[in-house]
């Protein structure tokens, strides 16, 4: 679903009105360039899997996808979409405009600041120590050796920067309650950074590789793991995301893209 609605006449051109949840929340995206969300951003917001009141941080949040996705299905989850870049921060703000987005736009605030920040800087910024049950990511994504986009705002949203996990990490275990939980969706060669930089900080990581059909290797994989847990790592059994005869979701991929379902740990 695409419409100009609500959004300023002379900007319609450059924006997507897009629906998602079928048609539960809908999102501002860039039109002809920048990052637009997916299925990656709906799989990361299924694993938040909490029924109380909580509060969800959404790390480089880019628009918005997965943090409202989380309001969407959780009636009880205050979200903060933590964004750098000042123009994706503002389809975010744009979004929680959108009137079809009043039911969970007074849930959802949008905060400007890196997430590699430390210290001071980090706080300064509004990221506060110890304050999230949550925290949800989906970091850039491509090596320095990857096709390069000549897309700049895509590029900036896509590109992995050197000890990227560890600074994101850091962050992530800064902000979160004792006992939160990390989510994250990547792609499955940064599995060895993930798991070196949760390190100490998160335990119990249960790894679940995620398909594109079936006998197709991994293109994803979702990563959960609770702060200060000392539990071993899990592998989990594959997610496969479309049938053999093409484009079509399995009933599983398609329950937890459209928010009817969470993608629970096993171990709660």
């Amino acid at each position: 679903m695409t419409t100009s609605a609500g959004i300023p006449q002379d900007l319609s051109s450059d924006f997507t009105i897009d629906a998602f949840h079928r048609g539960r929340f809908h999102l501002v995206q860039p039109k002809g360039g920048g990052h637009r969300s997916g299925v990656d951003a709906m799989l990361l917001a299924s694993l938040v899997a909490d029924e109380r009141s909580v509060s969800v941080a959404d790390l480089g949040s880019g628009a918005g996808a997965a943090g409202l996705a989380v309001a969407s299905r959780l009636e009880n989850a205050r979200i903060v979409l933590v964004e750098k870049l000042p123009l994706m921060a503002e389809y975010a703000r744009r979004t929680l405009a959108l009137p079809e987005n009043a039911f969970l736009s007074d849930r959802i605030t949008v905060l400007g600041a890196d997430v590699t920040l430390t210290g001071k800087a980090r706080v300064d910024a509004g990221l506060h120590d110890g304050v999230h049950d949550h925290v949800i990511m989906n970091p850039p994504f491509n090596h320095a050796d990857d096709r390069i986009t000549p897309d700049a705002l895509k590029a900036e949203a896509h590109a992995m920067t050197a000890g990227l996990f560890e600074n994101w990490l850091r962050t992530a275990a800064a902000i979160m309650k004792p006992g939160g939980q990390l989510s994250l969706i990547a792609r499955p060669d940064s599995i060895v950074d993930i798991i070196e930089a949760c390190g100490k900080r998160f335990g119990g990581l249960e790894i679940t590789p995620v398909h594109p059909r079936p006998g197709e290797d991994a293109t994803r994989i979702l990563v959960t793991g609770v702060k200060g847990s000392r539990a071993r790592l899990v592998f989990r059994a594959p997610l496969i995301v479309h049938g053999a005869d093409g484009n079509s979701f399995m009933s599983q991929a398609d329950d937890l893209n459209n928010g009817r379902t969470a993608y629970h740990r096993r171990r709660r």
